[in-house]
């Protein structure tokens, strides 16, 4: 599937090396402003470039081609594109034969019998950056309901605080991320990250990292109680982005180490005493900060001789070419706040018709 959400829906099409990446957002309510210079200033944000991601050029300038007049949004689809302008699909004809490892190059062949070699065609981090304009447009409706997300690197390899992700929020100044070149969330581990994303980069290699993202002044009680609970969409809408391995929500893994007696968040009048459940309870918003930890793998594009198979079947050495990112996770950082903001205005879009007086409100009635 190429769509994510069930009432705020984007679609998105392209390749990394085709002439463009685009996409579709429907549901957006007729009548929001929509502030272009913000949208691409988010997109700046998550476009290459700089020695902490990778070197292609590309402008990322967002096109919007529907769905607005006079500055205001229709109702109508908004139809989104950006033209690819520095592709180097030569780079890749050495291995336009060969899988190469850790990419989705050997599951997309079998799965779909074609080899889009060109930067891994469909599969490539390239298509995140619509993500991140219909994300930024997400957030235009939630600035209307004071509701604000942020996203900052947590953790590069071994360097982090290795605790429970709360602790650490209620102690940050998400000021720093907007000023840190790697979204850093810790200043005194900024220079520590960066140091470990280059090392790695001097050594042809790649790192990992984690991403911590917080949603502050939800309404309680977004979500639904089974099938689409705010956890569970916020997880789908982070592992569907490219690289992620896994998701925490509050407490996250820690959780599994505790008793009940340490990991409910007690009550009384003046509200919650601690956020373990990352301010979800239920499947539903609480009213509490959410909480989320993402994890990055490695970028799999290392400049390292790596053993492997092509197409039909014989052992091969796998040579990289390009232009890769060292740590996927620091621009990652963007598209996990722009799938946060597409959750986010999706269920608040939902909850209109859980209630019959919400109904009436809306007819006057």
């Amino acid at each position: 599937m190429n769509t994510f959400g069930t009432k705020f829906r984007l679609t998105t099409f392209g390749e990394s090396h085709g002439n463009a990446i685009g996409g579709v957002l429907d549901g957006v309510p007729a009548g929001l402003k929509i502030d272009l210079d913000f949208i691409q200033k988010e997109l700046n944000k998550r476009k290459p470039g700089g020695k902490f991601a990778t070197s292609r050029k590309e402008s990322d300038k967002i096109e919007i081609l529907s769905g607005v007049f006079e500055g205001l949004s229709t109702g109508m689809p908004i139809g989104l594109i950006i033209y690819n302008e520095n592709q180097k699909s030569k780079d890749y004809e050495n291995v336009k034969n060969i899988f190469r490892p850790g990419h989705a190059d050997f599951t997309y062949f079998h799965k779909f019998g074609i080899r889009d070699y060109r930067g891994g065609g469909r599969s490539s981090a390239r298509e995140s950056a619509i993500r991140v304009a219909g994300g930024a447009i997400a957030q235009l409706l939630l600035n209307e309901l004071s509701i604000e997300i942020c996203s900052g690197i947590y953790s590069v390899g071994k360097v982090n605080h290795n605790t429970n992700l709360e602790d650490d929020f209620n102690k940050l100044d998400f000021k720093f991320v907007e000023n840190s070149e790697i979204f850093s969330l810790y200043p005194n581990l900024e220079n520590e990250f960066k140091n470990e994303i280059l090392k790695a980069k001097k050594s042809h290699d790649s790192i990992g990292g984690s991403v911590g993202t917080i949603i502050k002044n939800l309404p309680i009680g977004l979500g639904e109680v089974l099938y689409e609970k705010f956890d569970a969409k916020i997880s789908e809408a982070m592992m569907g982005i490219n690289a992620v391995k896994a998701v925490e929500i509050g407490s996250g893994v820690f959780a599994s180490e505790k008793k009940g007696s340490q990991n409910n968040d007690f009550i009384n009048k003046n509200g919650f005493l601690s956020n373990n459940s990352g301010g979800v309870l239920g499947g539903l918003t609480s009213g509490q900060d959410v909480i989320i930890k993402t994890h990055f793998k490695p970028t799999p594009s290392i400049f390292l001789k790596e053993k492997t198979i092509d197409i039909f079947g014989n052992e091969k050495i796998c040579e990289l070419k390009g232009r890769h990112d060292p740590c996927v996770a620091v621009r990652g950082s963007v598209v996990a706040t722009a799938m946060a903001r597409l959750v986010v205005a999706d269920m608040l879009i939902l909850n209109l018709s859980s209630k019959l007086d919400n109904i009436k409100k809306i007819y006057n009635l």
